[in-house]
């Protein structure tokens, strides 16, 4: 397992690597479209799974819904796609250890959240298509769904979004510092688990549910959807690049140069990542 501090410059290595992509603004969006349609594929497994357990009022519900969503991020990691949330936590980092500049990371990271939104309204628009969230306890739940995104005050939607992201990225952190790839997906798992048991917001996978009623015609606005990403983005960006980036980089003290030229794990991880897909 990789230490704190090496852990920090893994991500840091991850931030330059999402700055490169950016160079090629055609990759990066396509990348990012496939991350906001993998998490729109989790939306569409956890209304499909868990909806007649939500229709029957079951309570093992949130159970059910929270494992089957797992494979959305798990899918994002394993395929290699640039996803916002985690994207909160790393290119901070990167600014932090000097691999990016702010500014830099400021664009990338808009760069990827208007691409997973594009991604997001192609797929859903798919998903209509498809007539499978037309009629039954998967369409019924969608619809539950997004009315009680619409109904929280701006305030629970960014503290939602808050703890939504503190285990979003404390999951991509965790899979950072292990070798196993079945130790990364495990905490992947449980993060997820987590987020989506307790009811907190992810502001890609919100943009599936809100395309999904924008197209259909529901008792949705666009100026819902606004405040949806405004208050949930942010909140998503407090939990990801502070409490746990900004965070674990303090606990994990000043880069250390000597170890650095040295060699060691960071140096390893940084060839891996030269080969890796994007996350």
């Amino acid at each position: 397992m990789l230490s704190l501090p090496d852990t920090v410059d893994v991500h840091a290595k991850a931030a330059a690597a999402k700055a490169r992509l950016s160079r090629t603004p055609a990759r990066l969006i396509v990348s990012a479209m496939l991350a906001g349609m993998w998490i729109g594929v989790g939306d569409v497994l956890m209304w499909s799974t868990a909806g007649p357990l939500h229709a029957a009022g079951h309570p093992l519900e949130k159970l059910i819904a929270g494992s089957v969503f797992a494979a959305a991020l798990t899918i994002v990691v394993f395929a290699g796609s640039e996803l916002a949330t985690s994207a909160m936590m790393i290119l901070p980092l990167g600014a932090l250890r000097r691999s990016i500049s702010w500014l830099r990371a400021t664009g990338v990271l808009l760069a990827i959240f208007f691409s997973n939104m594009l991604g997001a309204f192609v797929f859903a628009w798919v998903m209509i298509q498809t007539g499978v969230l037309a009629h039954g306890p998967a369409g019924e739940y969608a619809a539950e769904a997004l009315a009680g995104k619409i109904d929280h005050t701006p305030a629970e939607l960014f503290w939602r979004g808050v703890m939504c992201n503190v285990l979003v990225c404390v999951a991509i952190w965790a899979a950072a510092r292990l070798k196993s790839e079945a130790g990364k997906a495990i905490i992947i798992f449980w993060a997820v688990l987590a987020f989506i048991a307790s009811g907190f917001e992810h502001v890609v996978a919100n943009m599936t549910t809100f395309a999904i009623g924008l197209f259909t015609g529901g008792d949705v606005t666009w100026a819902d959807f606004g405040t949806n990403m405004t208050f949930v983005g942010l909140g998503n960006l407090v939990g990801g690049a502070v409490v746990i980036g900004l965070a674990y980089a303090f606990v994990a003290g000043k880069v250390r140069r000597d170890d650095a030229s040295a060699g060691g794990p960071v140096e390893a991880a940084e060839a891996i990542l030269e080969d890796a897909p994007a996350r």
